[in-house]
């Protein structure tokens, strides 16, 4: 091996990425200097998880009024390979920050389950696994150091001490100032929270588990309740990295078969191979491998957690209000962790009309975490997919995902009150889109959405993984039919085929999502043929002509005045006729002409006071009304039925044409399928006029 992957320098990378203290045990004084220096690294789980999302960087998004986490919508660490797209989804990460953050502050939620609840494939299980990701990564560095502490030379004072248990990690990773009885811990306490820079206060409160409280009571009756000689002969202070493999400071717990199901494998057991050397009763023969203990001091991760047992689901009350476990026949362990649980729909239905649940419901606080809203975010969750795969060497055609998207989020949004509006522009309006001509309130869409909804807009409909799924089917079709492009029309296609055989998607729902699927086709035709009125009619310098009549026009229309006739010269009123021909292309109703008009004037203005001269494809919406007109007058002159047929177009007019859409983003092949998709669709409707 040559260059940059010798194992010597692989070596120094690795060497590099450790900490300097990992392997150094550190004296019980040495801890109390360092948390005097920096007295977060006694941080409890929930402050430490909230100063995480924190350090990683975040965004205020004012617009929305949520605070955007780096960690979930940047990935810095997966360079974003793993990133998290919507405004309702970074909402529901941005309530989740906040019930932890409350919980950092001991306002309650501390000693609540926090329950992500959403429809399959909406994201909370890739958000829970992004944040145990940070968890392991930010313990690892400087400002997210946490200790622990083990017993040392218990043979040389405890007759009856396993030689095979001469050093003893904490069983639970407790934090080193356990170790000082309550009254003075809460004296050092008091002085670090002098010192501390954090919208909380350090507090703990905690007994030492059952193991150590055996050997602190030994060794202090052995040295005649000396402390200090205690602590210095007997006590080594460690650095604690939170590692979900080792099941260290983090834990994920699953259900399994009912009938297997057994409580100790979340508090902990008898460990039998030490009940032959120490005896049933004796604490030193518990076995702390229970999920609560392998997730103390970090997170709790607790997959598809109801469809535990209710019974099962006892243990959480204790874990959450008292924060503490009862292993059967044990005495009773406290724990210090944020404890996430994730759920799907028909479970949470179940256990919420369930009143013998009502103490676990208590217990609870339900975060949201439903799909995607904006079609344009949920295109960019299939982008992702197709950037982290080996995707084979194929074009993905201009428009694809997005419409893929907006076929999903169609399935998730509730139907409009009002025939104003449309389910089609409704999902524009969430994607921050205008319609022409028309004002949408957004905010009244989302009430009306949220309390027609069961639970919550976007719990239902079809999932990402689907629409990914039948994608990755399309690109596998057409390669092997020998097409280098993925169009949208080879999606609708798989859509078409697939929808009526997907588990997830309930019989009753087939004929509403084929009506959606056809009013996406029709979505995608009008787009289609933006597309090709761009390429066939746009002309730059026209443009700039047209506009510059419509905006002397207008001008005049607003100062009552006269404009010179454009071939006699002479004075003329403003030609009404071709200001209501733009107008009209964006749909502007009559009644709203004044409003358009000096809308127009006003931006015109301003850009002449900040020295800008005056083009229209500076805006977006005269550009488009614009490039309309031209197209109505010179699509008469385009045989839109040879666009259909190879043999009846002129090949250099033809290439001019694909050459023009290649531009806008489009492979040659899927330019040609455009041109004879939009010149089928608009010669059917000249026909029909």
């Amino acid at each position: 091996m040559t260059g940059d992957n010798t194992l010597e320098t692989l070596s120094q990378q690795y060497r590099e990425t450790v900490p300097s203290d990992l392997r150094d045990a550190k004296t019980f004084a040495w801890y109390l200097g360092a948390v005097h220096d920096d007295p977060k690294i006694t941080r409890n789980a929930h402050q430490r998880v909230a100063d995480m999302f924190d350090y990683y960087g975040t965004h205020y998004d004012e617009g929305s009024g949520t605070v955007e986490y780096l960690l979930a919508s940047e990935d810095p660490l997966g360079d974003g390979e793993n990133t998290f797209y919507g405004e309702v989804v970074h909402r529901a990460i941005h309530e989740f920050v906040n019930k932890v953050k409350s919980g950092a502050r001991g306002l309650g939620p501390d000693r609540r389950i926090k329950l992500l609840l959403g429809p399959v494939g909406s994201g909370k299980s890739a958000f829970d696994a992004q944040l145990r990701k940070y968890f392991e990564d930010y313990t690892a560095r400087e400002e997210g150091r946490m200790y622990t502490f083990r017993w040392t030379n218990l043979c040389d004072v405890i007759p009856d001490q396993d030689p095979a248990d001469d050093v003893v990690q904490s069983p639970m990773n407790q934090d080193p100032l356990i170790l000082l009885p309550l009254e003075q811990r809460q004296q050092v306490i008091d002085e670090l929270n002098e010192r501390l820079e954090a919208p909380y206060t350090i507090r703990n409160e905690q007994s030492l588990d059952p193991a150590s409280s055996f050997y602190m009571d030994r060794l202090l009756a052995y040295y005649d309740d000396d402390l200090q000689t205690v602590l210095e002969n007997h006590i080594e202070v460690v650095r604690l990295i939170a590692d979900e493999n080792k099941r260290q400071a983090i834990e994920t717990f699953e259900p399994k078969d009912k009938k297997n199901q057994d409580e100790t494998e979340l508090t902990g057991d008898v460990n039998y191979s030490k009940i032959a050397v120490y005896g049933e009763s004796d604490p030193r023969a518990f076995d702390y491998s229970g999920a609560f203990c392998n997730a103390n001091r970090g997170i709790f991760s607790g997959e598809e957690l109801l469809k535990l047992q209710r019974e099962f689901l006892y243990d959480f009350l204790h874990a959450t209000q008292e924060q503490t476990i009862k292993p059967k026949n044990n005495p009773r362990i406290d724990i210090d962790q944020v404890i996430v649980g994730r759920t799907n729909m028909p479970e949470y239905r179940e256990k919420k009309g369930d009143e013998s649940m009502e103490a676990f419901n208590d217990r609870t606080k339900r975060i949201d975490f439903p799909y995607v809203l904006e079609y344009v975010a949920e295109s960019e969750i299939y982008g992702k997919l197709l950037n982290n795969a080996d995707v084979p060497d194929i074009h993905v055609e201009p428009h694809t995902l997005e419409m893929a998207g907006l076929f999903g989020v169609l399935t998730r949004i509730e139907e409009p009150d009002t025939e104003a509006v449309d389910i089609v522009q409704k999902a524009k309006a969430y994607n921050g889109e205008s319609s022409d001509g028309d004002d949408i309130d957004v905010k009244k869409l989302r009430e009306e959405g949220e309390s027609n909804a069961e639970i919550a807009e976007a719990m239902v409909g079809v999932s990402p993984r689907f629409i990914g799924d039948e994608i990755a089917e399309a690109i596998m079709d057409s390669m092997h039919r020998g097409r280098s492009y993925l169009s949208p029309l080879a999606v609708f296609t798989h859509f078409e085929e697939n929808l009526e055989n997907h588990g997830s998607i309930p019989e009753e729902n087939f004929e509403r999502y084929h009506r959606y699927l056809e009013l996406v086709r029709e979505e995608y035709k009008e787009r289609a043929i933006e597309d090709v009125r761009h390429a066939l009619a746009y002309d730059i310098d026209e443009i700039q002509r047209q506009g510059e009549k419509y905006m002397d026009h207008v001008m005049a229309y607003i100062d009552d005045d006269t404009v010179p006739d454009d071939l006699t010269g002479r004075e003329q009123d403003p030609d009404e006729t071709f200001l209501r021909a733009v107008e009209e292309k964006l749909e502007i109703p009559e009644d709203r002409k004044d409003d358009f008009r000096q809308e127009v004037s006003n931006w015109v203005s301003r850009r002449a006071r900040e020295g800008e001269a005056f083009s229209p494809q500076d805006n977006d919406r005269l550009r488009r009304a614009l490039e309309r007109k031209l197209w109505e007058d010179k699509k008469h002159n385009i045989n839109f039925s040879a666009l259909v047929s190879a043999n009846e177009l002129d090949d250099d007019e033809r290439n001019a044409w694909v050459d023009a859409l290649i531009e806008q983003g489009y492979s040659q092949e899927g330019a040609i399928e455009l041109l004879e998709f939009a010149g089928a669709e608009v010669a059917k409707s000249e026909l029909e006029t």
